[in-house]
């Protein structure tokens, strides 16, 4: 049944397509094809400042591409405009460019193109038509300027989802060799493929993936990136979402900006680094604090992997107990002072000021004050109770390890 508004059948297509032109009119078309190609070429040199910018082979690109549009029309106004023609026939009208030419040419500088040749197409049409027809063949020119304008759309789109899923695939290919650890200048050659900008600091970041079309996973982290002004390099490895962040000064911070685009569970900051190069070493930070993640229930999500060294430590991560031994027990032993002792006798004494004090025979705020020097030497309070928890796995891993 035909649609009274628009005269079209259900499926969309026209229930009366326009009559074929005469064939004298046709003829016209066909024979001033190339001088209406150049008039356009022409119109689009005087009025387009960005085309005439453009190098002699690109404009002879456009050429072919006009036309190729006029022998189009053509053959649309001989079949009467019918939608199925009509699609088959304008995207036979760029393929006759080189692709490279959606890279040069935007849709938008595309569209004012069509619109030139148009007019120009207008302007010419009294000397084309056979009596009576003039009218006809202007209506149809502007329903095939319409169809163009939606091959165009076509063509972009189809170029745009190609050069989507490249980048896709390159960088699953980058995260893939940050996590093997593979060398600066691969990981540089890949990044330059993407176009990265290397804002330092660089930090990775790892969670879970929310499942799904891998597309639409990386899309929505995209989209937060932008948001937050981020530069990411971004790919799904198993079950695992891995996001590469540069520009991030707080990089929990930033994490926490993208932490839409992951699955449930934990969300695990790796240590910033100066630039993507070293970005191996937050890559592995992250993953080992996201395997062992579990261990702390109560940890924040987004968390940095180095909250999590004491559980990295039972995981089997060798990074972190390297990390407690030089960065806390070493830090405090280089100090002295009787910091490693006081610590002893307060934990020993179930964190009670006053018995670790009457254990070293010395005054409560001697100890006090020296317990405020862990924290400041450390970094670590032994007033809290997390912080008490990492310094005793320093303590432990320090005396099993010596070597500081």
């Amino acid at each position: 049944m035909a649609d009274n508004d628009t005269g079209t059948s259900a499926e969309g297509r026209p229930e009366n397509p326009a009559k074929p032109l005469d064939p004298g009119t046709l003829r016209r078309i066909e024979r001033q094809a190339g001088a209406l190609a150049s008039a356009a070429v022409a119109r689009m040199d005087e009025t387009l400042p960005w085309f005439r910018a453009l190098p002699a082979d690109q404009r002879s690109w456009v050429m072919l591409v006009a036309q190729a549009g006029v022998r189009s029309l053509v053959e649309w106004l001989r079949s009467g405009g019918t939608v199925a023609a009509s699609t088959e026939i304008s995207d036979e009208v760029f393929a006759a460019a080189p692709r490279a030419l959606a890279r040069v040419i935007t849709l938008t500088h595309t569209v004012e193109m069509i619109k030139v040749t148009v007019d120009v197409a207008e302007a010419e049409v009294p000397g084309y038509a056979e009596p009576g027809e003039q009218q006809a063949l202007i209506q149809a020119i502007l329903r095939f300027s319409r169809e163009i304008a939606f091959s165009a759309a076509r063509v972009y789109a189809r170029a745009a989802e190609s050069r989507g899923a490249w980048d896709a695939r390159l960088q699953a290919l980058l995260v893939d060799a940050l996590l093997r650890g593979d060398s600066s200048d691969v990981l540089a050659s890949r990044a330059a493929a993407l176009g990265w900008a290397d804002a330092p600091p660089v930090a990775v970041v790892v969670g879970r993936s929310p499942g799904g079309d891998i597309t639409a996973v990386l899309h929505a982290v995209y989209r937060a990136a932008r948001r937050a002004r981020l530069e990411v390099i971004t790919g799904v490895h198993g079950d695992r979402l891995v996001v590469v962040v540069g520009g991030a000064t707080d990089p929990v911070a930033a994490a926490s900006a993208l932490s839409g685009g992951f699955g449930e569970g934990p969300v695990v900051v790796g240590p910033a680094v100066p630039s993507l190069d070293q970005a191996t070493e937050s890559a592995r930070a992250a993953l080992a604090g996201f395997r062992a993640a579990p261990a702390w229930p109560g940890a924040p999500s987004p968390v940095a992997a180095d909250d999590l060294l004491p559980e990295r430590v039972l995981a089997g991560d060798m990074d972190a107990r390297r990390k407690l031994r030089h960065d806390v027990f070493g830090a405090l032993a280089r100090a002295g002072s009787g910091l490693l002792e006081t610590l002893d006798a307060f934990f020993a004494s179930g964190s009670v000021l006053e018995s670790a004090a009457r254990e070293l025979y010395v005054h409560p705020n001697t100890v006090r004050y020296r317990l405020r020097r862990v924290a400041e030497v450390a970094g670590l309070s032994p007033l809290d109770g997390r912080d008490a928890f990492t310094l005793r796995m320093a303590l432990t891993i320090g005396r099993l390890d010596p070597a500081t």
